[in-house]
């Protein structure tokens, strides 16, 4: 079979973690082999680098130049080998969280960071990008994010923002979808849990990769 790309996006407490562990499960007994990765991350080299981007100061920059630098090796080492051999590739965040954190919430330059995304992302022999098959985007309040997350760990440099800058990260989010709706797949996270669970589930179901 022929391998697929999904990816999981939004802000943390939206239970996207949660869904995506779910959804391989059910995948898995369906007979596909599933690779479930983060990014920042999914390689040794890019998990030290998301180290960095989650806890050291830096400006949007680098920032960009290092979640760009660790894509390309996660795509290069991981993504890519294992869509290859026909797997699942289940991530937990990809390009669209860049533009959501990176562009809409920190202010960085949207046109730098779609040089970016050509360089890191041309795939070969081809003109095009590899960008997910679906993305399924867990759209929730950042006030409610902010409740759920509540003592569960100690927050990272993200995690610490006010809710203006989740605000902007979440109109991030609507812009990419709006340039792209038949990738994307909007998930109304405010919901109960198995209802979250559900909409996402049909929204693989929708298709044809789960019966």
């Amino acid at each position: 079979m022929a391998g697929l790309f999904i990816s999981f996006e939004g802000i943390d407490g939206a239970g996207k973690s949660t869904h995506i562990e779910g959804l391989a499960q059910a995948l898995r007994a369906q007979g596909r082999t599933v690779t479930l990765t983060r990014e920042p991350g999914g390689t040794p080299l890019a998990e030290k680098l998301r180290t960095l981007v989650l806890n050291d100061p830096m400006d949007a920059m680098t920032e960009a130049l290092l979640v760009f630098a660790a894509r390309r090796d996660h795509l290069q080492q991981l993504i890519e080998p294992a869509l290859a051999r026909g797997d699942v590739v289940l991530c937990d965040r990809f390009t669209d969280a860049t533009y959501a954190y990176q562009g809409s919430g920190r202010g960085f330059d949207a046109q730098v960071l779609r040089v970016l995304e050509a360089w890191v992302q041309a795939m070969p022999a081809s003109t095009a990008l590899r960008q997910p098959d679906l993305t399924v985007w867990f759209d929730l309040d950042p006030a409610i994010a902010a409740r759920r997350l509540t003592g569960a760990r100690a927050p990272d440099k993200f995690e610490a923002q006010p809710a203006d800058f989740f605000r902007r990260v979440a109109q991030g989010y609507a812009q990419r979808m709006a340039q792209d709706p038949q990738r994307f797949a909007r998930i109304d996270a405010a919901q109960s849990r198995e209802a979250v669970w559900q909409d996402a589930l049909q929204a693989v179901k929708n298709r044809g990769w789960l019966t």
